[in-house]
């Protein structure tokens, strides 16, 4: 299990994809590493306790931070809060 950060919605200039998600992985600093993730299952936990599940598309860029769908959007305060890949 690796734990992950949300850095930011999946956007543009004019649209934002609401189940789009740009993860930085602890431990990951290029897309050769990023890219072994593609794939893995994440799950962000809701200050109640309810899980969002969601599956790694792909690497984003060449710093090591993944992109990532969710099965429903994240809340916007999931920002800047810890995931889990399993």
């Amino acid at each position: 299990m690796v734990i992950g950060k949300v850095i930011q919605f999946r956007r543009g200039r004019h649209v934002i994809h609401e189940r789009h998600f740009l993860i930085e992985l602890a431990g990951v600093s290029n897309r050769k590493d990023a890219a072994k993730f593609v794939g893995k299952n994440v799950e962000w936990k809701s200050p109640a306790g309810k899980i969002i599940r969601g599956k790694i598309s792909s690497a984003h860029g060449n710093k090591g931070v993944v992109r990532a769908i969710f099965e429903k959007g994240l809340p916007g305060q999931a920002v800047a809060t810890k995931v889990e890949v399993k």
